[in-house]
């Protein structure tokens, strides 16, 4: 029997492992079974290289509780090693700047990339046992070993009586961690981690029903018989190629990664490269809603099949986080920290790739069945507006697919929208106004005005929408967006509108002095218009510029700018070839006017949803008392 001292260049390794790693201590499982998933493969490849002579046949891991006597086992059939090996590759640690290490770690849990950093993936067993054996034979032709270590540097190693190849490893569950002698928490790790490893893990057996014989009677139980229980699928199907794999298949699998979603995904991405870097996996785009925190972190991160996270900022570009589905890498390590991840120059390669091929799927889509696209827009707009938005080469890629709808249920490209309305919807510059509506009910009589003009009103609700046409703004050349109810729509009606006031001059200078006495300064600004006597005589705009900044706010972008909590500022244009208008101007009583023209007022603000509270009960009144 050996003696010894594991070879750390501090004393102290088990007690940072607990420290450091304690609030990510279920890794344990993780770390120890990728190893035995590690031996195994390394087994397959020498056999069929003829580099050994030992038989691969069907190995697996099985994994074991031992609740009586507080031990947790963790068995493969794989390489094995010899008593040279287990010196080696366990008592030699590589852990060299420990000190460095210390001050760099000293806040706890800042970092859960720690233990792949150091290559200390064996000795996490030591974050929930007080004691661990490894019981192991090569798939050489040499004695097997045993190798006992308590958590201290010191440990043993004999000769043991193992006769079948593979390494058993027992933990001694600690005090603080028995837990993890629970099945249901092991099973629960087991799926979290290991769903989709790619050698067969036994977690205990299950009872499988049988047939009945051909003899037996009606209400003869069906026999049944007990068989491993394996918990994972080692055959996913990212690890297919796309010719192998039918609809149904992306579609099961799909509801193998998310049991308790019913909705179908609306289509899927197939990720398979190889240079300048390994990556393979399955993108769904499901059905999405406005709520852009509600949908990320729904894309499971691999290594070789292993589980590494949910949280894939970093890895894949922000805008498809709120996609599903799984990634898979060896080029990205099992345990790193987030700064790692944002500075390596291989994620930032696949972060590009995959928003490429991302943006081809989509042109494709739209290319071979436009139509279709067009019924899914509204349930994947959100990620390709906040794809134009984040990502520069793709905002380039999206004029090839992104849509423009109408509030009539058209869908143009941008080049079909400007070609369709640049001889209609300019202003007095020439500069292309772009209408559009965010509300198609609550904005409906500014749209139905549009319309009767010619003009051709864009639907667009999106919670980010105004963030979206700045940035058109900017790329674009020579164009402007107006909302349907703001103020730049008047620059297009005066250049269309050819009326002339019926008012003159004189009687405008009074009608104005009325509006101002009235209507409050500080909420509204009054503006004499000439339009159409058929147009509605107060119309409510915004202005464009304090409108959207209010809405950039509420989405997280106002701040950036500096508004603060900006005012609320209206216009009020007042159609001074309205028969209305012209009626309060030849009221004689002043009251009558007042009345008036806070009724008209008022309904303006109705249109705009602007009015609430006690003034939508003294409007309520004060039309009841005018129809008495």
């Amino acid at each position: 029997m050996t003696k010894g001292n594991i070879n750390v260049s501090v004393e102290n390794i088990f007690p940072l492992i607990k420290k450091f790693l304690y609030s990510d201590h279920e890794i344990f499982l993780r770390e120890l079974i990728s190893n035995a998933t590690d031996a195994t493969l390394k087994l397959k490849h020498l056999t069929s290289i003829g580099e050994s002579k030992s038989e691969y046949g069907n190995p697996q891991i099985e994994v074991k509780i031992d609740k009586d006597g507080k031990k947790l086992h963790i068995i493969d059939q794989g390489l094995g090693m010899t008593a040279d090996e287990v010196e080696k590759y366990i008592n030699q640690v590589a852990f060299s700047g420990a000190e460095e290490f210390l001050d760099k770690y000293k806040d706890a849990g800042k970092d859960a990339g720690i233990i792949g950093h150091f290559g200390l993936g064996f000795y996490s067993a030591f974050m929930v046992a007080e004691k661990v054996e490894i019981i192991t034979k090569s798939h050489k032709d040499e004695p097997a070993a045993h190798w006992t270590c308590d958590g201290s540097p010191e440990f043993t190693l004999e000769a043991s009586d193992k006769t079948d190849r593979g390494t058993e490893i027992i933990l001694h569950i600690a005090e603080d961690s028995t837990e993890f002698l629970e099945e249901g928490r092991i099973s629960e790790l087991l799926t979290k981690y290991n769903k989709f490893m790619p050698i067969p893990i036994k977690f205990g057996t299950k009872t499988e029903t049988l047939p009945k014989p051909e003899d037996a009677k009606e209400d003869d139980p069906a026999p049944t018989q007990e068989v491993d229980n394996i918990i994972n699928n080692p055959n996913p199907a990212w690890t297919k190629q796309p010719t192998e794999l039918e609809d149904d298949d992306y579609k099961n699998f799909y509801r193998e990664l998310y049991p308790m979603q019913f909705e179908e995904p609306l289509f899927n991405i197939h990720l398979n490269v190889d240079y300048p870097f390994n990556l393979t996996g399955i993108l769904y785009f499901p059905k999405m809603t406005n709520d852009l925190n509600m949908q990320k972190d729904r894309i499971q991160l691999y290594q070789n099949q292993v589980f590494v996270t949910d949280n894939v900022e970093g890895i894949v570009p922000e805008f498809l986080t709120m996609l599903r589905g799984v990634i898979d890498s060896p080029d990205i390590p099992l345990n790193v920290s987030r700064s790692y991840l944002q500075a390596d120059g291989a994620v930032k390669k696949i972060s590009s790739y995959i928003t490429r091929k991302v943006a081809d799927k989509l042109k494709s889509l739209f290319n071979n069945s436009r139509e279709d696209f067009e019924k899914k827009w509204d349930d994947i707009k959100i990620v390709i507006e906040y794809g134009m938005l984040s990502e520069e080469k793709f905002f380039e890629k999206a004029d090839a697919f992104a849509l423009y709808p109408t509030v009539d249920g058209k869908y143009y490209t941008y080049e079909e929208l400007y070609n369709k309305i640049k001889a209609k919807q300019t202003d007095k510059d020439d500069k292309l106004v772009i209408l559009y509506a965010a509300d198609k009910d609550a904005q409906h009589s500014y749209i139905e005005a549009a319309k009767a003009k010619g003009y051709e009103v864009l639907l667009l609700d999106s919670p980010i929408v105004s963030h979206l046409i700045q940035k058109l703004e900017t790329t674009k050349e020579n164009i402007s967006f107006a909302r349907v109810d703001g103020d730049h729509i008047d620059n297009l009606i005066k250049k269309d509108d050819t009326s002339v006031s019926k008012l003159s001059e004189e009687e405008k200078t009074k009608l104005d002095e009325l509006l101002k006495e009235v209507i409050p300064s500080e909420k509204f600004s009054v503006q004499l218009e000439a339009m159409d006597s058929n147009a509605s005589p107060f119309i409510i705009t915004q202005p464009e510029f304090m409108r959207r900044m209010k809405e950039m706010q509420q989405t997280g972008g106002g701040g950036m700018f500096g508004m603060g909590n900006m005012p609320e500022m209206y216009n009020l244009v007042v159609n001074t070839n309205s028969e209305l208008v012209g009626q309060i101007l030849g009221t004689k009583t002043r009251k009558k006017q007042e009345r008036l023209i806070n009724q008209s007022l008022d309904l303006a603000r109705l249109s705009q949803g602007l009015l609430k509270g006690e003034e939508l009960t003294n409007f309520i009144k004060r039309s009841y008392d005018m129809i008495k």
